[in-house]
């Protein structure tokens, strides 16, 4: 049976890069994790080995070393659109690049008295802690016309200890769970957005700002809404960004629910009631998994539905 060739792609995949930046004695720093997937004229490599349009992954990944000392690191999302249009238009057989960067923040060490002599004051200049609240992510993909910018994180853990219910729901002969009033409501925040930029003739959003302002929005939604699903609030965090973020047509997110059980003490003769402050176990699974996409009215849906590998 005749076989023919399908979608494919190549590239360097998780090149660490690691910029400093030195503003005198104050130093900077970007530490991200790039991907690049190329595609376009490649048939005749799948079907005779011939490497004549193949730009080698070293090559690629050696661009994004140089990339870095060049042009600098202003942010994820900027480095990945400098070196998508490099792939494109330095190269005939390529027509497509996708760029995915892991973002992992650092912040900076306090000194113990900013205006002593001491090593300790010296060293909040140039001494980071990697903080460990989220992973920033972005995937910007082009094809020598348009762009699309698709950010995000993961691994944003958060939790109300009240202000959640859980009622309602439908019962039937396997059901065992007991409604809940007030409730612990935990989730580990996988989260993407779409911007509406997508040409180089509209003005770019400001990046580092659209996240800050993002992160601030999600998480001021997840902490104000008196949530009686994890569904609802979600519907909240996603509505809340598109609301307040005009660069952004859609969010998609998937929250596992982080289950807090209250502890049954009445063996030992103890009262565990949530008025009182009680004490919970945490249960890491299996747990309910909880996704969808908000969209701005009128927007189409483009963010894949399984965020894996996004």
């Amino acid at each position: 049976m005749p076989t023919i060739l399908g979608q494919n792609q190549y590239g360097k995949a998780e090149n660490r890069v690691v910029k400093i930046t030195r503003d005198g004695a104050t130093h900077h720093i970007k530490d991200l994790n790039v991907s690049v997937a190329l595609s376009g004229d490649m048939d005749e490599v799948h079907y005779s080995g011939s490497n004549a349009n193949v730009l080698p992954t070293d090559t690629t990944k050696n661009t994004v070393y140089a990339f870095a000392k060049e042009h600098g690191i202003e942010s994820a999302e900027q480095f990945g659109i400098h070196l998508a249009r490099h792939f494109v238009t330095s190269q005939q057989p390529i027509h497509r690049a996708r760029i995915r960067i892991e973002e992992y923040a650092w912040e900076r060490i306090e000194a113990s008295d900013a205006a002593s002599q001491s090593i300790g004051a010296d060293e909040a200049k140039h001494s980071f802690v990697r903080t460990g609240q989220e992973v920033r992510l972005t995937q910007i993909t082009y094809d020598g016309s348009s762009w699309e910018v698709v950010s995000g994180l993961k691994d944003l853990v958060v939790m109300n200890s009240t202000n959640s219910e859980f009622w309602g729901y439908v019962k039937d002969k396997y059901t065992t769970l007991k409604e809940a009033y007030d409730r612990i409501l935990a989730t580990e925040v996988s989260g993407r957005w779409r911007f509406n930029w997508t040409d180089d003739e509209q003005r770019m959003p400001d990046w580092e700002k659209s996240y800050e302002q993002v992160k601030k929005h999600l998480l001021q939604a997840f902490a104000e809404t008196y949530s009686l699903s994890l569904q609802q609030t979600l519907y909240q965090m996603g509505a809340r960004i598109i609301d307040h973020r005009s660069e952004i047509d859609e969010v998609r997110f998937s929250l596992p629910n982080k289950h807090h059980f209250l502890v049954d003490l009445e063996p030992f003769g103890l009262k565990n009631d949530t008025a009182d402050g009680a004490v919970y176990y945490a249960a890491d699974r299996p747990y309910g998994l909880i996704e969808a996409t908000v969209l701005r009215d009128g927007c189409e849906a483009r963010i894949p539905e399984d965020l894996t590998n996004l």
